[in-house]
């Protein structure tokens, strides 16, 4: 399975936001909407800071 964690970073602190994301889609108003591998959708606000999926970690910033 490809599907990674991701976390929000915000004065340093890294926050679980959702787990076993498959899909990471740009909106077009800004912020990201993610999907995971259950359906479960939740949209975010930030930057992309950095993916690593060999250990499965998404990681954005406010």
């Amino acid at each position: 399975m490809c599907e990674a964690n991701v976390y929000i970073e915000k004065d340093g602190v890294e926050a679980l936001v959702l787990e076993s994301v498959d899909i990471v889609e740009p909106l077009d108003e800004g912020g990201f909407r993610l999907v995971t591998i259950f359906g479960e959708q939740k949209l975010i606000q930030g930057r992309l800071k950095g993916m690593n999926l060999v250990d499965h970690r998404i990681v954005f910033t406010q």
